[in-house]
């Protein structure tokens, strides 16, 4: 590689690193750590509370509200670990001498973290559908996205398989 490309490629990544890191943390949707937990915690209360009120069945909803746990668990987790890759890119975007290798290095563990995470949640949802009736998950993803509107920052919930439009609509 020409020493013109590799400067141009190492431009387009400090760029797009610096971009992407740079941005404010506290935006929309963002949480400063205590306030993560604060939610996160209200949150679990009450989805609790709601699978207390839809699952008939207490060791079932014991259950579920385990898994809920679970997922909980690897959300902070998650949460946890990005921080400190996003901390990592900080770093070496302050070294002068950073290749374009040592950036992808930690964009591609970042990635990879997300992935095995995003996917331990998935197998944690299907468990708790596994122990729901029908009826039961329907519920209980109607008051989930009820919640989940209150703890958005004023962004309102949303149904995806509706196409944006509130539950009970």
């Amino acid at each position: 590689m020409n020493s013109v490309t590799r400067f141009a490629l190492v431009v387009l990544v400090t760029a797009l690193t610096m971009a992407g890191c740079a941005r404010s943390h506290h935006a929309a949707g963002s949480y400063a750590r205590g306030d993560m937990d604060s939610s996160m915690d209200r949150g679990v209360k009450e989805v609790n509370a709601l699978v207390d009120r839809s699952v008939q069945d207490p060791e079932k909803a014991k259950r579920v509200q385990s898994i809920v746990d679970e997922i909980v668990g690897e959300v902070k987790q998650s949460y946890r670990q990005n921080s400190e890759f996003h901390r990592k890119l900080y770093e070496l975007n302050a070294n002068y001498e950073a290749t374009p290798e040592e950036f992808t290095k930690i964009l591609d563990e970042l990635n990879n973290s997300r992935m095995r995470s995003a996917s331990k949640i998935l197998g944690l949802r299907y468990r708790m559908k596994e122990l729901l009736t029908a009826q039961e998950w329907k519920v209980l993803s109607e008051g989930i996205m009820t919640a989940r509107g209150r703890y958005r920052h004023g962004q309102p919930a949303t149904d995806g398989a509706k196409g944006g439009v509130k539950p009970g609509e």
